[in-house]
């Protein structure tokens, strides 16, 4: 089968794309492109699914270089593969021909890039990491390497949107907590639940960091079950496990 991938606009002659889970090898909850090697899949399926992505975007699959996500405000500078895998949810670059991937089942997928000085960047912005800080610390990183703030793009991809992202009032607090200005990302849901508008909450981030074209492409992970993972909705499911989304970006 072909493989399901989403583009934007912002990003045009930069090679990218969000894949959606059509396409690939893996089977039962997996079932499609599960690039998660952190999933109990099949580790040679898993290559192989990371495989047929490296080859969409013209790369050797030991040149699609990611990081070991730990839900952090950190991110890294990469030329190449590195092992092990360094503890991070941000990662640049502006080495030709390293693709930078980012894996998530509801979480945001960012994918930045400033085509003038050639430096990409990626990052994997849960709550954690975008309240934290991870969407700044990977503009940081990328301008470290010649980037310029107003002339970099940025797009989010597929995550769980606003009406199917229950969180209780203590979730809440927390935003509240760190500015009292975050409450206007929240909207009440049943008894005491609020539903959380992360893709909104991650494009407020992308203005403050001064970054003035950036998007949402719109896909909700939940709501799709047919081209998205869903960690959320395999917990609702009571599911074993879950597959990982794969985002991609290259020089």
């Amino acid at each position: 089968m072909t493989l399901d991938i989403i583009t934007d606009p912002l990003l045009e002659g930069t090679p990218h794309g969000f894949f959606t889970r059509l396409g690939g090898a893996s089977s039962g909850v997996f079932a499609g492109l599960n690039c998660g090697f952190g999933s109990s899949d099949q580790h040679e399926i898993v290559a192989i699914n990371r495989g047929r992505v490296a080859k969409m975007l013209h790369v050797d699959p030991d040149h699609l270089v990611g990081v070991h996500q730990i839900h952090s405000a950190d991110a890294v500078a990469v030329t190449g593969p590195v092992t092990p895998a360094p503890k991070a949810d941000g990662l640049v670059t502006a080495t030709e021909g390293v693709a930078l991937a980012i894996l998530t089942a509801d979480c945001q997928p960012v994918l930045f890039a400033d085509a003038k000085a050639r430096v990409i960047g990626a990052a994997h912005a849960g709550w954690k990491g975008a309240l934290h800080g991870v969407l700044e610390a990977t503009i940081e990183q990328m301008e470290a390497l010649g980037a310029v703030r107003d002339n970099m793009t940025a797009v989010i991809g597929p995550s769980i949107s606003q009406a199917n992202y229950e969180v209780g009032p203590d979730f809440r607090e927390t935003f509240i907590a760190a500015n009292a200005s975050f409450d206007r990302f929240f909207v009440p849901g049943k008894a005491d639940r609020f539903h959380f508008d992360l893709p909104a909450f991650g494009l407020d981030q992308l203005k403050q960091a001064g970054i003035k074209r950036a998007a949402w492409t719109h896909h909700c992970t939940y709501d799709d079950p047919t081209r998205f993972y869903s960690y959320r909705r395999s917990v609702h499911q009571k599911q074993a496990d879950y597959g990982r989304l794969i985002a991609a970006i290259r020089l």
